[in-house]
């Protein structure tokens, strides 16, 4: 593949005297998902919030299909195509499942809405939701006011505001977080389907879901990347083991689900 989706290269972020994300290079290919895994405290979340936007690297570069936005702001990554999700779900509670996607497609849009355009631009949004809350299957609870969804179905409602936006590039905070077994399988289902079209990258502690949907892993330590490689090359690694996957110096497992 010539071309990825997303490029990252020497990308670091210091907060003062501490370095949370320090020289980190990856690809992110269309058709694929990358999940990063590491302990507490790796640099997991500071990595998708500067792919994001959300802060700024203090070194490095971010390339989108070879265009760099390294100092763009989040709503214009998002209009370029970049969608995220959050640890914590970030939801409008007090709207239906269908107004929560409809005002996330409007957000792409460039010009703010007005009263003399077009009804037909209106259409266009409310059915961009719509193909969202059906991907991601959730398009029975339409309606249905979001705070008022179970758990799984509004972290589900956050990957369908994500889709409504049209993303190549989806960068999903711990999408499982909190999931029972039932709401954990069906949603290890959605990223399957979702990766088969876009550009994944995962942060995830459940190991289950990762070693099942991952292509690629890249494992985090200290704010630096320990090493790259196929699932299979991960489980096997001797350094991953004890610094992280739990190997004979008794370093804690991650979560399972089931």
């Amino acid at each position: 593949m010539t071309e990825f989706a997303l490029s990252v290269s020497g990308l670091s972020k210091r907060f003062g005297g501490l370095t949370a994300v320090h020289n980190v290079s990856l690809q992110l290919a269309t058709g694929a998902l990358h999940a990063v895994i590491g302990p507490n405290g790796a640099g997991k979340s500071t990595l998708i919030n500067l792919l994001s936007g959300d802060i700024l690297p203090s070194s490095g570069k971010i390339h989108l299909h070879g265009r760099e936005i390294t100092g763009l702001s989040p709503q214009q990554r998002s209009q370029l195509g970049i969608g995220r999700s959050y640890q914590k779900t970030n939801i409008f509670g007090s709207f239906s499942t269908l107004e929560n996607c409809r005002l996330a497609a409007q957000s792409r849009e460039p010009h703010a809405f007005n009263p003399f355009r077009a009804a037909s631009d209106y259409r266009t949004i409310v059915r961009a939701a719509e193909q969202a809350l059906e991907a991601v299957g959730l398009q029975h609870r339409a309606e249905v006011t979001a705070g008022t969804l179970s758990h799984g179905e509004q972290r589900q409602l956050e990957i369908a505001m994500s889709l409504a936006t049209r993303p190549q590039v989806l960068l999903l905070d711990e999408p499982l977080a909190g999931m029972g077994a039932e709401e954990a399988s069906s949603m290890v289902r959605l990223l399957l389907q979702i990766s088969q079209t876009h550009a994944v990258l995962l942060v995830e502690h459940d190991m289950d879901a990762v070693f099942a949907l991952a292509q690629t892993l890249t494992v985090m330590v200290n704010g630096n990347i320990l090493e790259s490689g196929t699932p299979e090359q991960i489980r096997n690694s001797a350094q991953v083991q004890r610094a992280y996957l739990g190997g004979e110096d008794g370093a804690p497992e991650e979560n399972h689900h089931g």
